[in-house]
């Protein structure tokens, strides 16, 4: 195991903070890379990752590993630091306001320049041209903030891997995850191994999430020139959210590892045999198909089912109890599908987002993701 410590830009006099990697296996075309609480009050993944350097550790020891896996336990020192008088605030930067899982910058473009006249007709080669080009990209750019800098280390790491894993949670949840449709079929044998209720499928979901920009060069890229060059297949992202931000326990956490593990094993990027895998909870749907359900007015969240109920169309979810003027308004689903996630607060001001569904037929638009 190697570990590498990388400086963010100082934001101000007097401060320091430093992303940390981990590096198993051999030098090897094929590369992995995993990190966790990107949202930094998302803890589920952290003990997940401690979890998986352990596993990694024995199995590098072992000469196991079939590739060069790159582990980033936790992927945003600036979110851990953000605290008010007790309550911790991970999900968007204190200073911008900016979700720190969005406007993540695209690099196809600027890459596709750097290419130019360059690839062969050597598709592993094109990789090893590919991975040069964003390690040079990164080179010469420079961050205007310390929150442009990490985004610009996570991103560095990540967009050279064959497959990246981001590990996520949600408020109240059941395992779910996130990925594009061109890696689902390779995503699924984790989705079954991690007893993962829903998966969500986009193309692009809005907003610039890390796993769409981990992604983007090599789509872009291969749009460009696949006429003319052998293009590599590029880079498969999955998000998991393991389950809500309360979920966090040892026992939970070692399954969770184990199950990245086993897939990881079925990938072929670990030596070894999985077995039969478990059956797939439910089929894959879009993203564009679930149900955002918001509060039409302040007061009480009174939930009527739970994370992991079906729901049919006209049945109430939630109600949203108003004790001054008496009102008990239920939030009703128009469409219905599976409750995966709600959120933990039990007071809703106006328009809150209160429960999502995942379904068929909502027929979104624009930005797909968690606003």
């Amino acid at each position: 195991m190697q570990q590498q410590h990388h400086p963010l830009l100082s934001a101000a006099l007097g401060t320091q903070r430093e992303i940390i990697s981990y590096h198993f296996g051999p030098q090897s075309d094929r590369q992995v890379y995993i990190q966790a609480s990107l949202h930094g009050d998302e803890l589920p993944g952290m003990v997940v990752a401690w979890y998986l350097k352990q596993h990694l550790a024995r199995l590098e020891a072992a000469g196991k590993l079939n590739a060069r896996f790159t582990l980033v336990p936790l992927a945003n020192p600036i979110a851990l630091s953000q605290h008010w008088q007790g309550s911790h605030l991970g999900r968007f930067h204190s200073e911008s306001g900016q979700d720190f899982n969005r406007q993540f910058p695209a690099l196809g473009a600027a890459l596709a320049a750097r290419l130019t006249h360059k690839l062969t007709l050597d598709e592993q080669q094109n990789r090893r041209l590919i991975r040069a080009a964003i390690d040079e990209h990164f080179s010469n750019i420079h961050p205007a903030s310390e929150l442009d800098s990490q985004r610009f280390i996570l991103l560095r790491m990540a967009a050279q891997a064959d497959l990246m894993l981001d590990l996520h949670c949600d408020w109240e949840a059941v395992p779910h995850l996130y990925t594009m449709p061109h890696a689902w079929p390779e995503i699924e044998p984790l989705a079954r191994l991690l007893g993962s209720e829903v998966q969500l499928l986009a193309q692009i979901s809005g907003g610039e999430p890390f796993d769409e920009a981990c992604c983007e060069p090599w789509i872009t890229l291969a749009e460009r020139f696949g006429d003319n060059y052998p293009m590599p297949r590029g880079l498969l992202p999955a998000t998991l959210e393991l389950r809500g931000v309360r979920d966090v326990s040892a026992e939970q956490a070692e399954r969770d590892a184990e199950a990245i593990i086993a897939a990881l094993t079925h990938g072929s990027y670990i030596q070894g045999d999985v077995g039969a895998l478990p059956a797939l909870k439910n089929p894959a749907s879009s993203l564009a198909g679930c149900e955002y359900l918001f509060a039409p007015h302040s007061g009480v969240i009174l939930h009527r089912r739970q994370p992991g109920e079906w729901i049919k169309a006209g049945e109430t979810v939630a109600e949203i109890l108003d004790p001054l003027s008496d009102r008990l308004t239920p939030i009703v689903a128009q469409h219905g599908g599976l409750l995966y996630a709600r959120h933990w607060m039990r007071f809703a001001t106006r328009g809150m987002l209160v429960s999502r569904l995942a379904g068929e037929d909502a027929g979104r638009r624009g930005q797909l993701l968690v606003p």
